[in-house]
């Protein structure tokens, strides 16, 4: 991973304070659970010990995702945005040339989509579909339940 990853600024502090947790209070809890487990006893027939290492090892890596995620994100300048053409932080409303039925998305960064919210990964096929089209523009994507026709209705911030 040696490119930039733009964020919004509050994807960016998410990212941010997730780390920061997981190094904080995450490992505090974590050597707790390990004090605990070998307090009862023999290490070899732990059960308890063993699962709270697995966890130990778990978090660690999710900690290190998190650094490397961190050290190629920057915090995309929502000022520099061209709304000309659909792009990284856009709110894009589509329409279904199939039956007329309007969307709204905005393409983000992978750890901040959130499809309950409208946020769609840039990286996702559709966003892939959406990529440089202009308002007006028509894009055929390929979705689960096959190709769907769409048409770029308004592009915003």
């Amino acid at each position: 991973m040696s490119k930039y990853q733009y964020y919004t600024k509050e994807g960016y502090e998410n990212l941010k304070n997730k780390l920061a947790d997981l190094k904080g209070r995450g490992r505090q809890d974590i050597a707790y659970q390990i004090a605990e487990a070998r307090d009862k006893g023999d290490l070899s027939e732990n059960a308890e010990y063993d699962a709270a290492k697995d966890a130990q090892g778990h978090m660690e890596s999710e900690i290190s995702k998190l650094e490397t995620l961190m050290s190629v994100a920057r915090i995309l300048d929502e000022s520099a945005i061209d709304n000309s053409k659909v792009s990284l932080l856009n709110k894009v409303t589509i329409k279904n040339l199939k039956n007329g039925a309007q969307m709204v998305y905005t393409l983000v960064a992978e750890e901040e989509a959130d499809l309950k919210q409208g946020k769609i990964s840039i990286n996702s096929p559709f966003a892939k579909g959406l990529l440089g089209k202009a308002v007006g523009d028509k894009a055929e994507i390929q979705a689960p339940a096959g190709i769907v026709e769409v048409e770029v209705v308004d592009i915003s911030m």
